[in-house]
């Protein structure tokens, strides 16, 4: 792993951001290298996997260039259900340093394994991460995800650590007490889900805490898809840079991609997660530009190596090299999957629409929350979303003059009328993990 030694200068190009930079050429044998190892090392140790080649006439021989991985066969989550506990692991448990695992709130839990390698390569790539903020060593990082089997908190938490920056381990939750260590410790960088931290601005503001004043000047937000318009409106308030990073627990959590400085896409640290986009009713490849399902085959992954895995989200992958230099392919910011999706009278319906027609409207708040229900065997939707105080207190013609621009403005996007239902501010509960956007009552 590249270091940065004690007496390099913080704020310099860190060491471990030079895979970054490889040059195309080099990058791709890397792939096609990690590519042919992972696929013998999951055909010899994953039974599943091993079955599956079997039934496609495949041997690890088959795997020639990065082009024959269309070849191998698609691992999907439930296939990590229907093997719990540790029927995906290609080494024996004396070998896992760490488990990991799901909230299992549908069936059973996803459990996920490390060897001490995987968590090396995992601290590598989310150091990655945290330098493409511009962070460096002599930051204050206050990790606000959550710690415990959900992979987010010591995920951030290791990277910071390989980086060099000083880690605040605090956890979710007790906003009052996030607010206090911001002040007191002066914290330059803040990890959390992006409805936490609007949440987190809604209490500063009760309290008097000007955010704009304080050290703040990188929010890292991710475990939820979040809007552009989420992105403005937080960034606006709070005075800083708001930036995605990417991951899922099934290949390795966060730090599988991460926006750079330039806000245009996310860098996917390829050298270790081989990215395809494929049509998601057929399965087939899909050329970079054009918009489909993210595909992850994980090259370094030991313990528990993932080979072709649909995630589900809809992005496509950037065809032009960034500005910031780096060679490294980037995607699309993931605002919406396959399977968040909704249908409302023929139409398709993803939250993030919703949320970005909400935030385009002067005088609401980024809180709401969506409803389906049936009415004589017809869907309908519900959208509830606070106003501003002074919106809500303000005369009747006020409120109706935002329900009309909400109207509209929801309409412009998704091409349907929904009920609208304006209310004041906390009314909807707050979550300090993943957001609940969508409340579905149809089948009540």
């Amino acid at each position: 792993m590249h270091k940065e030694l004690w007496n390099d200068a913080a704020g310099g190009f860190h060491p471990a951001s030079a895979p970054d930079y490889l040059p195309e050429q080099a990058l791709r044998e890397v792939q096609l290298r990690r590519l042919r190892a992972v696929v013998d090392h999951a055909y010899n140790n994953v039974a599943l996997f091993r079955a599956r080649m079997e039934a496609r006439d495949l041997t690890p021989d088959s795997i020639q260039s990065l082009a024959d991985i269309a070849k191998l066969p698609f691992t999907v989550k439930a296939d990590l259900r229907d093997t719990y506990p540790s029927g995906l692991f290609a080494v024996p448990m004396g070998d896992v340093v760490r488990l990991h695992a799901s909230s299992g709130t549908t069936g059973k839990p996803i459990v996920v394994a490390y060897t001490r390698e995987d968590i090396q390569v995992w601290s590598e790539v989310m150091a990655r991460a945290l330098a493409c903020y511009g962070l460096h060593r002599g930051d204050i990082l206050q990790n606000a995800f959550g710690y415990g089997l959900f992979t987010g908190g010591l995920g951030v938490h290791y990277g910071a650590e390989t980086l060099g920056a000083t880690v605040v381990p605090i956890s979710g939750g007790n906003t009052d007490r996030q607010l206090m260590v911001i002040r007191d410790f002066g914290v330059s960088a803040l990890c959390c889900t992006p409805s936490y931290f609007a949440h987190m601005l809604e209490r500063a503001d009760e309290l008097g805490i000007d955010i704009r004043a304080s050290s703040l000047r990188v929010g890292v937000f991710g475990a939820e898809p979040w809007s552009n318009a989420m992105r403005h409106r937080v960034e606006e308030l709070a005075g800083i840079r708001a930036y995605d990073v990417y991951g899922l627990s099934e290949i390795v959590g966060p730090g599988v991609a991460s926006e750079c400085t330039e806000q245009h896409g996310l860098h996917l640290f390829e050298d270790h997660f081989y990215p395809e986009i494929i049509d998601p009713e057929t399965g087939e490849p899909l050329p970079d530009g054009e918009e489909g399902e993210l595909v992850i085959t994980t090259l370094s992954k030991r313990a528990m190596p993932m080979i072709r895995y649909r995630t589900r989200d809809i992005t496509a992958i950037i065809p032009e090299r960034c500005a910031c230099g780096r060679t490294l392919r980037r995607m699309r910011r993931i605002e919406r999957r396959s399977d968040d999706m909704f249908i409302i009278r023929g139409v398709n319906v993803f939250p993030s629409q919703v949320e970005a027609a909400l935030l385009a409207v002067e005088g609401t708040l980024p809180h709401y929350q969506i409803i389906l229900t049936r009415s004589g065997g017809l869907d309908q939707i519900t959208v509830e979303v606070e106003v501003t105080a002074e919106v809500f207190s303000d005369k009747v013609r006020a409120l109706e003059d935002v329900r009309a621009r909400l109207a509209q403005s929801i309409e412009r996007i998704l091409g349907i009328r929904v009920i609208l239902r304006l209310v004041e501010p906390r009314t909807i509960e707050r979550s300090q993990g993943k957001a609940k956007r969508v409340i579905d009552r149809r089948h009540d």
